[in-house]
């Protein structure tokens, strides 16, 4: 397999450094870790939980129309303990697009009347509750992925729209270096197969628990170590209570089917979508 692993560009700051009387002595800010929404236990050994801790951005890994992801380092002072997170920040109501809200946003429901109301309208208010809405729905898909043991990366912490989440790339030298795209890269035939299954596992998965990923492509599937790593589930639908719920799942599998077949596998998109309606309404 040949591909050209993506290294983070010059850095950028992802917050401003703490200048206050009561600012770290190392890093930008103090962990956020305190006060923040954490991530299914049992945690990964690389979590660090520590109030003591510190964090400093590393750089910007990925921007996009929702959302900026950069890389962050929250480390022990004094001690070798470190880790390397992608840190995905929402953007707020006033910087969002929202044109493909609605069909995904289907089937979710917020308690108050006057909210949905809002979120309906897009009012200011309502795109600041559909921007919490992005964050915290894709936490709490991560969440309940990573506990069905499906390949997402770890979902360490969610604070307001900021989620803390694993890094999938190669965190040993002096810098890290994320995993490529699947779109990226040239798979052999051998590993090309395993791949296909490795994926037709995990959607197979999602759709007996009634979900589709509702945006699946090779942009957004990583390739690290022979693995994949499914990323970006703000929109995850649920494909009964949504009314377009199994036009996503049709698309997603058709897609990922596409690009395999291009890649050389022989692949039935067709079959691929009927075992995955299959699958979602097996239980009904």
């Amino acid at each position: 397999m040949a591909h050209q692993p993506f290294h983070l560009p010059a850095k950028q700051e992802l917050f401003a450094t703490d200048t206050s009387p009561d600012a770290p002595t190392e890093g930008e800010r103090w962990s956020t870790w305190d006060g923040a929404t954490h991530g299914p236990k049992p945690r990964p050994s690389w979590v660090i939980t520590d109030l003591g801790a510190v964090e400093a951005d590393l750089g910007v890994l990925k921007t996009g129309k929702e959302a900026d992801v950069h890389v962050l380092r929250r480390w022990v002072p004094g001690t070798e303990r470190s880790s390397t997170m992608a840190a995905k920040r929402y953007r707020s109501g006033e910087h969002r697009l929202f044109h493909r809200d609605a069909g995904y946003l289907e089937g979710r429901r917020v308690r108050k009347s006057r909210e949905m109301r809002a979120m309906a309208t897009r009012t200011e208010f309502g795109k600041q509750l559909i921007s919490g809405q992005w964050a915290a729905a894709e936490f709490s898909a991560l969440g309940t992925l990573w506990a069905l043991g499906l390949p997402v990366p770890y979902p360490v912490q969610l604070d307001e729209t900021e989620m803390l989440m694993e890094f999938v790339g190669d965190v040993s030298g002096p810098t890290p270096v994320a995993a490529p795209r699947l779109v990226a890269t040239r798979p052999d035939p051998d590993l090309l197969a395993d791949l296909f299954e490795q994926l037709r596992t995990a959607v197979l998965t999602l759709a007996h628990h009634g979900w589709a990923h509702g945006d699946l492509s090779p942009y957004n599937v990583l390739l690290h170590d022979e693995r994949l790593v499914i990323i970006d589930w703000p929109q995850i639908v649920d494909v009964i209570g949504n009314p377009q719920g199994f036009d996503f799942l049709a698309r997603d599998a058709t897609t990922m089917a596409t690009w395999f077949a291009r890649r050389g596998l022989d692949v039935d998109a067709g079959e691929f979508v009927g075992d995955l309606v299959a699958e979602a309404t097996s239980r009904f």
